[in-house]
């Protein structure tokens, strides 16, 4: 179900111990209540596969979502 408002587009990033990966999200500012867009459930959805597949270390799927980043080790 499609939540009624403004589409604006939005950069997420999700965060893991090895990556970051900033995701392009649209968030919609509802109609009803104007102060703070929010996300629908599939953008949910789509950020906890994300998490997910970071989590995992599936670059090549990461790749087709967004822009991965990757932390180097130090000594």
């Amino acid at each position: 179900m499609r939540i009624p408002g403004k589409r604006v587009p939005r950069t997420r990033l999700v965060r893991t111990r090895s990556f970051v990966v900033a995701v392009e999200v649209e968030a919609v500012i509802p109609e009803d209540d104007g102060n703070e867009p929010c996300y629908e459930a599939e953008t949910v959805q789509l950020l906890r596969e994300v998490q997910e597949h970071a989590e995992q270390g599936d670059i090549e799927w990461l790749q087709r979502h967004g822009r991965v980043y990757q932390a180097l080790e130090t000594t």
